[in-house]
């Protein structure tokens, strides 16, 4: 997809940059345009290495009388060039301009030149995004059919607390890819679990792992997109939720047994991505631990093992679990596909810096019942849970390769 990034002047542009950054990262062509305020927060340069494409910054060139011919009429070939246009931030002056079709810069003549999808990323400070003018402006637009991604609440710049941060850039991913992926997991319910277990200690330490969640999330986010319903379990992270996502936060592998349990009976399709703790103290203590020149010994037990619960009580729902490995990857992935009943086992060797559990990045072997072995290449998260979520509608297609 060949995107024209918009970035007005807000303290927001610096999120830009991400966002740039990750629309590159899932296959799109971006190209910035930035407005005269826009470029006092971040350079252009920034998003001309980001993009590898010539930063817009102006109307006009003051290079050559024939350099500016072919700028006053650029407008006119970026908007035909590409199928969206993606504003963030979009601020109040921009959104003022686009509703009354004011065309003042290169992005405004740009937008009223433009054919294709538009998706608006509001922020501002919260009592300019409750003006009546900055609503009726945001109603025109939505009548127009124009997507608007509202902004969150929080901090804002001005140190006031409320709504008009811009929605964060994985958000806007989301939002701005949606109609490139096809629905063909509607009907579907997918139960998936993501990230660590803490297991306490005493009231201030605990025994986890270094799961950042982000597989989970990512799988969350695709299901999402290609239209399942998706309940997301998560333990402790930060990541914020993906769009028309259910999430519920846990803390102990306790926790997450429990809410998984209690959400097992919609579920048609469960993904065990969560890093659960193996063990946990057998007699955590009411109060912090002293150090001392002493050492000191942690008797602990097992965790509930959740997936092999879940092989036993599954029914024809396909159980997909994941094995984190140092060594011997697919041996383990094999042991724990029988030893668990799963349908599928999605391995990864972590403990390297470019793929595993903190990484952007992932390398998986997709284990099957069949005894087919499916490997997919180094990828962005978000590319491999596609792939993983293309090999569950095979699975589907296969209903023999379920066990009950």
């Amino acid at each position: 997809m060949n995107i024209i990034l918009g970035i007005g002047g807000g303290i927001a542009a610096y999120k830009s940059a991400e966002l740039a950054r990750l629309l590159i990262q899932r296959g799109a062509k971006v190209r910035v345009v930035m407005t005269h305020a826009a470029q006092q927060f971040v350079a252009p340069l920034t998003f001309a290495t980001l993009t590898g494409q010539k930063v817009i910054t102006s109307l006009f060139s003051s290079a050559t009388a024939e350099d500016t011919l072919a700028s006053s009429v650029e407008h006119i070939s970026v908007a035909r060039e590409n199928q969206l246009l993606l504003v963030a931030p979009a601020t109040a002056d921009i959104l003022a301009k686009f509703a009354h079709g004011l065309a003042t810069d290169f992005l405004t003549t740009t937008y009223l030149a433009f054919t294709g999808r538009v998706v608006l990323a509001p922020s501002m400070n919260k009592e300019m995004l409750a003006h009546p003018a900055t609503q009726a402006n945001l109603t025109i637009l939505r009548e127009r059919g124009h997507v608007i991604i509202e902004p969150d609440s929080g901090y804002l710049a001005c140190g006031e607390i409320g709504a008009g941060r811009l929605a964060e850039p994985e958000r806007i991913v989301e939002v701005v890819l949606a109609p490139d992926h096809p629905r063909d997991l509607e009907g579907e319910h997918l139960l998936i679990t993501a990230g660590p277990t803490q297991e306490a200690i005493d009231p201030v330490r605990f025994i986890s792992n270094r799961s950042s969640g982000k597989m989970g999330f990512a799988l969350a986010a695709s299901a999402a997109r290609r239209g399942a319903t998706v309940t997301l379990i998560t333990g402790p992270v930060q990541l914020p939720t993906p769009s028309g996502v259910t999430r519920i936060d846990v803390r102990t592998s306790e926790q997450m047994r429990k809410a998984v349990f209690d959400n097992l009976e919609e579920a048609t399709v469960i993904v065990k991505t969560a890093a659960v703790a193996d063990f946990r103290p057998a007699h955590p203590s009411t109060q912090k631990l002293k150090k001392t020149a002493m050492r000191l010994s942690l008797e602990l037990d097992p965790t509930p093992d959740i997936l092999q619960e879940l092989g036993h009580k599954k029914g024809d729902r396909l159980l997909i679990g994941f094995a984190a490995e140092t060594e011997r990857m697919e041996e383990e992935a094999r042991r724990k596909l029988e030893s668990k009943n799963c349908d599928m086992i999605v391995a990864n060797q972590v403990g390297g810096a470019e793929t595993g559990f903190e990484s952007d990045d992932n390398e998986v072997l997709m284990v099957l019942r069949s005894g087919r072995t499916i490997p997919v290449a180094r990828a962005p998260k978000p590319e491999i849970a596609d792939h993983i979520l293309d090999q569950v509608l095979t699975l589907r297609l296969e209903p023999s390769a379920t066990l009950k």
